[in-house]
């Protein structure tokens, strides 16, 4: 009786190990803006960038723990981001030249392929999750100014009056901006020059699958109707599940042109490059070389974990397949 016992005690104990073991991980990281002229900013500032980066980490993590999707973690994330005034996305928004907030985002999903995009919208609150209804509810990719705010109301998502992307700071970096403005490659240079708060999120969910989302306001003082790479897939935001998941933030201009997201996906499917290896080559090689200033973040189907930046900063952080939290600012 006793022996009969000890083994059955033991074999439920393997099960459980088993069980443990064989559950898969998960994991989740973001990034929300890369840029900065190597000054620091002050503690208390440093201290609300932390926590809020923390709290998105988190709501994303939350529903990553719950066996929900990746696609609804990188959303999750993305949401405390855009609602926070110190980042350049949803209400933290920049101007344009002509003092309006256009918004872009865009979202995708690593086993279908299937993405979601909007660009230039102006009165969605949350532009994250017009892009996942852009992917979900019609045959597009990319809904695009007038059209993108239309289809949002038609859905039933939150709008809100264009005022309420106004913010203080942000106005004052307009007015910084044009006083500064004195030809048109001095004013590109100096934008490359401040924090570009472009948010960003890629999550792997207990099923194995990975997902990748993006969302911005531009760049201060950009042209009426100008779309950065946030919103265009395999430039700001990709995602596979042969290789990886990338959100980036930077100038734009510089990874559309290079197809930032993708190479990096392409450079692990095809040259068999870790993430680590790919994101680097990219990050501090092709981007530096054509003079694009910026970072990326990323993981892959196993959890591996990417945070490559060319700036003196980036607001960054993960909570890895083990549990630990990170964020960071500096190099």
């Amino acid at each position: 009786m006793k022996h009969n016992l000890t083994a059955l005690l033991l074999l439920v104990s393997g099960a459980l190990t088993m069980s443990t073991s064989a559950a898969p991980p998960v994991a989740i990281v973001i990034h929300a803006g890369a840029g900065g002229k190597g000054i620091k900013m002050p503690a208390n500032k440093e201290k609300q960038y932390h926590e809020t980066l923390t709290r998105a980490l988190r709501a994303g993590h939350a529903v990553l723990i719950k066996k929900g999707s990746a696609l609804e973690a990188v959303q999750a994330a993305i949401v405390v981001m855009e609602d926070s005034t110190l980042f350049n996305a949803g209400k933290g928004a920049v101007f344009t030249s002509a003092g309006e907030n256009e918004l872009d985002a865009s979202i995708m999903d690593g086993n279908t392929l299937l993405a979601g995009a909007v660009g230039g919208v102006t009165i969605i609150k949350n532009p994250i999750h017009a892009a996942h209804a852009v992917m979900k509810k019609t045959p597009h990719v990319m809904l695009a100014g007038e059209g993108a705010d239309t289809f949002a109301k038609k859905v039933g998502l939150e709008i809100v009056p264009r005022k309420y992307f106004y913010t203080e700071h942000r106005w004052k970096q307009l007015e910084q901006w044009k006083a500064k403005q004195k030809t048109e490659e001095q004013s590109q240079l100096e934008m490359t020059r401040e924090y570009l708060g472009t948010v960003g999120c890629a999550a792997l969910d207990s099923t194995g699958n990975i997902a990748a989302g993006t969302s911005t306001g531009g760049l201060t003082g950009k042209q009426y109707g100008r779309i950065g790479d946030s919103p265009i897939i395999a430039a700001g935001t990709y995602a596979d599940n042969t290789s990886c998941a990338i959100s980036c933030t930077g100038h734009g201009e510089f990874f559309i042109r290079h197809a930032v997201a993708f190479d990096i996906s392409a450079r692990m499917k095809y040259a068999n490059e870790t993430i680590e290896q790919a994101a680097k080559t990219v990050v501090q090689q092709t981007l530096k070389k054509a003079g694009g200033r910026g970072g990326v973040i990323g993981l892959d189907t196993k959890g591996n974990i990417v945070m490559e930046f060319n700036t003196p900063a980036m607001n960054r952080g993960y909570i890895d397949q083990n549990g630990k939290l990170h964020t960071a600012i500096y190099k």
